[in-house]
């Protein structure tokens, strides 16, 4: 076992004395260690109950023979974090979620692990630093919110994001916008649609590193305890049977985890957090995979922000497996991919549900005949842009429109809550990329602004920067190269024309390649406000967005 090498022989008396001090004895150190990671903390709600997950890990570790050893990672709410100076910090953590693992593990010769994350980058951050590490490990979530309810309507916290746009618009007042906000998020969980963090959570049982079920289960239900107490004792059975998180997180999981990706609709995130954890795997993904996996499959879930549905509803219809099965029996998905749990998807899906055909539609009659995202290539986007195309209005698939730039996102949120956006426009915001921002904030506060004032369906938005699961429209994101790589985008001016054709995956800015030679000769960057700390570490080290901005070697080291 690993761990013998803090506790095993006469050397290690002082390891084995520092163990006791704690209370462990001698019968449990004799046990396979298990590092349980808990990102438990009181800032973000679908982390607040988290405690109780771990306690149900432990649980299912100590009733199938290991000893359950608990630590803590941070966690970022994107929602708190959303709109301001926090929200640099968001994406960047994730890094730092994956090396607070990393060191744990190595450091305390943990024999396996089983990781509880819940929302946006802490899912992908601990599945990175699974692939990373390569011990046998399994996830398990806090699992979904569930949905607000005012005047018998089912919201979300997107509705109040939307709202706030609303009341700029004068179609809401401030009174009705705090019915929304009083009864919006009514407990723990993840956000109760399919934004980063269950789409994340979700795509975690496609890869095999979490069972059925870990995505769609109500953080409020006893069905999730019994997930997370079946997850404690899987980690043994898979530390017996020497699986490891690279044995699973193969090349055919990944396109499974794309495959199923479109038919839900999820996230554009996804596409960052799939690339990097894949780089950790040793897996190479490239944005025209994408695209190839999204022409072949069809859109078979509407779901929150795109669509009626929530995950409370996805899980009533028999959650992600159903999905799968669906797929599978049209030859969509892979069945030879090995799970966590030593059982392949083919063997897994045999007994999956499939409860309402209103929820997951059939592959003959979907939503759309292809994939619920598309990546964009074009003179304004050499190394793509993501655009969620399940949720962008049938009518803005194709839009030409003037370029209303601004170089903050701060700066194009208070244009469009004073009214300067016009229908029609296309508002381009830019330096908000994983180098630039640093960071790469989302852009939920402008997306919901313009979806609140009634614009989503006439206003185009492209940024570098990100965009939140929640967000709506013709919203693009993740531009690369960024502005301040040297991207096309840094050499936007007001009032050009961009055209932008998502059924033909492209996005042009129409300015001739002689007039963007004279514009990069003349260039000179914004004055920018420096940064310190971990984010001119992270701005220094991080890549494109095109590669899932992971972060390169230092040059002194490369």
């Amino acid at each position: 076992m690993r761990s013998d090498s803090v506790k095993k022989g006469t050397e290690r008396a002082p390891h084995r004395a520092l163990f006791k001090a704690m209370g462990y004895t001698d019968e449990e150190l004799a046990q396979p260690l298990i590092g349980i990671a808990n990102s438990a903390n009181e800032i973000i709600p679908g982390h607040v109950h988290l405690d109780k997950i771990a306690e149900a890990v432990k649980a299912g570790v100590r009733m199938a023979g290991g000893t359950p050893i608990e630590f803590g990672v941070i966690g970022v709410c994107d929602g708190i974090a959303m709109g301001h100076q926090g929200m640099k910090y968001s994406l960047a953590s994730r890094e730092l979620v994956a090396d607070s693992i990393e060191s744990m593990a190595m450091a305390h010769a943990f024999d396996a692990l089983v990781l509880i994350p819940n929302c946006d980058k802490i899912v992908p951050g601990m599945l990175m630093a699974a692939a990373r590490l390569n011990i046998p490990t399994v996830v398990v979530s806090g699992g979904p919110m569930l949905p607000g309810v005012i005047d018998g309507r089912r919201i979300d916290l997107n509705t109040v994001f939307e709202g706030v746009g609303s009341v700029a618009a004068g179609t809401m007042t401030e009174d009705e916008l705090l019915q929304i906000e009083e009864v919006a998020c009514p407990g723990c969980g993840s956000c109760a649609g399919m934004f980063t963090a269950n789409s994340m959570n979700c795509l975690t049982e496609v890869l095999g590193m979490g069972l059925f079920g870990n995505g769609t289960i109500a953080a409020v239900s006893a069905e999730r305890i019994r997930l997370a107490k079946k997850a404690g004792a899987l980690v043994m059975k898979a530390l017996e049977a020497g699986i490891r998180p690279r044995d699973v997180l193969t090349q055919n999981a990944f396109v499974n985890a794309l495959t199923v990706d479109m038919a839900l609709g999820c996230s554009t995130n996804t596409v960052l957090h799939l690339t990097a954890i894949a780089h950790e795997a040793q897996v190479k993904l490239d944005l025209a995979l994408v695209n190839e996996i999204s022409s072949r499959t069809p859109h078979l879930c509407s779901l929150r922000p795109a669509g009626p549905h929530f995950i409370s509803d996805l899980h009533e219809a028999g959650g992600i497996p159903a999905v799968m099965k669906e797929l599978h029996e049209n030859g969509l998905i892979d069945g030879t991919a090995l799970t966590v749990t030593g059982a392949t998807v083919e063997e897994l899906l045999k007994i999956a549900p499939s409860k309402r055909g209103d929820v997951i539609r059939p592959v003959d009659n979907p939503y759309h005949p292809t994939g619920g995202l598309t990546v964009l290539f074009g003179n304004l986007a050499e190394e793509g842009a993501v655009v969620k195309s399940a949720a962008v209005d049938d009518s803005m698939l194709t839009h030409s429109g003037p370029a209303r730039v601004f170089d903050s996102e701060d700066d194009a949120i208070e244009a469009i809550l004073q009214k300067k956006i016009r229908p029609g426009d296309v508002v381009v915001i830019r330096y908000e990329g994983p180098q630039g921002g640093p960071g790469m904030r989302e852009m939920l506060g402008p997306t919901s602004a313009l979806a609140g004032m009634g614009l989503d369906k006439s206003v185009a938005l492209i940024t570098d920067g990100r965009f939140s699961g929640a967000t709506r429209g013709a919203a693009i994101g993740h531009v690369s190269p960024e502005a301040s790589q040297g991207g096309v985008i840094a050499l936007v001016r007001e009032g050009d024309q961009i055209v932008i054709d998502i059924p033909s995956n492209s996005l042009e800015l129409r300015v001739s390649p002689e007039e963007l030679d004279r514009r990069r000769a003349a260039f000179k960057a914004p004055e920018r406000k420096p940064v310190t700390g971990y984010l001119q570490r992270y701005a220094e080290l991080v890549s494109s967005a095109s590669e899932g901005a992971i972060l390169r070697p230092s040059k002194s080291r490369a």
